[in-house]
C-alpha cells in the first residue's frame, strides 16, 4: 500500500505569514500609498531619484509593516523598557557630541548617520503603555505623575536640539497613552484652561512685538521667525512668508476637480518651496483638488477610526493603549501638516503620512501599522 503525501500549495504555506494583516486598515493603507507615489512622481520630476527612493522608503516601510505584524504585544511588551532607555541614552549622547546642520544638533553618527529622536516615536507609547499595564488595577493619582516624568525627559531632550516637529509628536504620543490609562478630567482640565490662556496671551503679545521688531529672549530666532510668519505671512512675502503663501495659492488654484495630474503651475514651475516633503499637500491640492484633498481627508479618517477600532477590542491594557496612540498619531501628523500648509498653524518639520518624502518617518509609519496589524491579530486568534 502506498502512501501519497499531498505537497501544499504556496498559498497555505504563505497564508499564516499574512495572518496578522487586517484587511479595511490594509486596504486603505494600500490606497494612500498609491496617492503618494503618484504625487511623488508628479511633484518630484525634477528631484533625480525622488520618485525612486520614495517608492524604496514605502518598500521597507512595508518590510517593517510584515515583520512586526508577526510580533505579538507579548513580546513588544519586554522591548518596551531597553527600547526607551536607549533611545533617552541616544539623545543625550546627541546633546553632548551630536552632528549639527543648519543650525540644529539632531544627529548621531555611529558608523551611520542617525536621528535618535524618531525612536522616541514608537518607544514613548511603548514604555508609557507599559508603566499602565503594570499598574493596572491600582492606578493613583502618582502613578499619572510618574508618566508624565518618563514622558517630558525625551521631548525635553527634543526640544533643546532644537526639533519642535519631533517633539510636538512624541509629547502627542505620550499624551495620548495617559489619556487613555483613565486620567481624570480633573486633571486634564486645568492644564488646559492654563495652556489656553498662555497661548491667547503669547500671541497677543508676539504680534505686538512682530510688529515692533523688538527682539524676544524665550524662542530661537527661526522659532520667533515661524511665528511673526503665521500672525502676518505678507509682512515679508518673498522671505520668511513666501512658503506659506506660495501653499495657500497653488491650494486655491487647484479649484474642485484640480488643475490635472502633472499640470499644477505654482508645482512645476517650482514656487512651492519644499514641495516633496513639508509642503507636499499644496502640491497634492493644486492638481487634484477640493475633490482629491476630500479623497485624501477620507482616507485618513478611516484609517484612524479602523485604528481606533482595534484599540477598543484589544484584548490586554498594554495592546488597548498603545493602538490607540499609534492610531492618534496618524491624525496629528495629518492635521499639523494640512493646517502649516493652509496657515492656520506655525511651519514646523512634520510630513503627510504616505505622501511626503522621507525615509526615517516613513519607516516608523510602518511599524506602527505592523504592531496594529499585530494587536487585531491577537484579538482574531483570541476568538477561535
Amino acid at each position: 500500500m502506498s502512501v501519497v503525501i499531498k505537497q501544499s500549495s504556496w498559498s497555505k504555506r504563505l497564508a499564516p505569514w499574512f495572518a496578522g494583516f487586517d484587511g479595511p486598515l490594509m486596504v486603505v493603507v494600500i490606497c494612500l500609498s498609491i496617492a503618494g507615489l503618484a504625487t511623488m512622481y508628479s511633484v518630484g520630476f525634477d528631484h533625480g531619484t525622488r520618485f525612486v527612493d520614495h517608492a524604496r522608503n514605502m518598500m521597507i516601510a512595508g518590510a517593517a509593516l510584515f515583520i512586526f505584524a508577526q510580533v505579538p504585544p507579548q513580546r513588544l511588551l519586554t522591548i518596551a523598557v531597553p527600547l526607551y532607555t536607549v533611545g533617552v541614552a541616544l539623545l543625550i549622547a546627541v546633546a553632548v557630541f551630536g552632528l549639527t546642520k543648519k543650525g540644529a544638533q539632531r544627529w548621531l553618527n555611529v558608523g551611520v548617520v542617525i536621528q535618535p529622536s524618531e525612536i522616541m516615536k514608537i518607544g514613548m507609547p511603548l514604555m508609557l503603555a507599559w508603566w499602565f499595564q503594570r499598574r493596572e488595577g491600582q492606578m493613583r493619582s502618582l502613578d499619572f505623575v510618574v508618566a508624565s516624568l518618563i514622558l517630558l525627559i525625551p521631548v525635553g531632550l527634543i526640544v533643546t536640539q532644537p526639533d519642535l516637529g519631533t517633539s510636538l509628536l512624541v509629547l502627542a504620543s505620550g499624551l495620548f497613552v495617559i489619556y487613555f490609562a483613565g486620567l481624570s478630567w480633573r486633571l486634564i482640565l486645568p492644564p488646559i484652561l492654563i495652556g489656553a490662556i498662555g497661548i491667547v496671551v503669547l500671541i497677543v503679545m508676539e504680534s505686538t512685538l512682530c510688529a515692533k521688531g523688538v527682539d524676544w529672549v524665550v524662542l530661537h530666532e527661526y522659532q520667533k521667525q515661524r511665528v511673526c510668519t503665521l500672525l502676518d505671512p505678507y509682512q515679508d512675502p518673498l522671505g520668511k512668508g513666501f512658503h506659506i503663501i506660495q501653499g495657500m495659492i497653488a491650494i486655491g488654484s487647484g479649484g474642485v476637480l484640480g488643475k490635472g495630474f502633472m499640470q499644477g503651475t505654482q508645482t512645476h514651475l517650482e514656487f512651492i518651496p519644499e514641495r516633496t516633503t513639508d509642503f507636499v499637500y499644496a502640491a497634492f491640492g493644486e492638481e487634484f483638488g477640493l475633490l482629491g484633498t476630500t479623497a485624501l481627508v477620507i482616507g485618513l479618517v478611516f484609517l484612524i477610526v479602523r485604528g481606533l477600532t482595534i484599540a477598543m477590542e484589544a484584548p490586554t491594557l498594554f495592546s488597548r493603549l498603545l493602538a490607540g496612540s499609534l492610531t492618534l498619531n496618524f491624525f496629528v501628523y495629518g492635521f499639523v501638516n494640512m493646517g502649516m500648509v493652509s496657515g492656520i498653524l506655525p511651519v514646523v518639520g512634520v510630513p503627510l503620512p504616505f505622501i511626503s518624502y522621507g525615509g526615517t518617518a516613513m519607516v516608523t509609519l510602518g511599524v506602527g501599522l505592523g504592531i496594529l496589524m499585530s494587536i487585531a491579530r491577537t484579538k482574531r486568534l483570541m476568538q477561535r
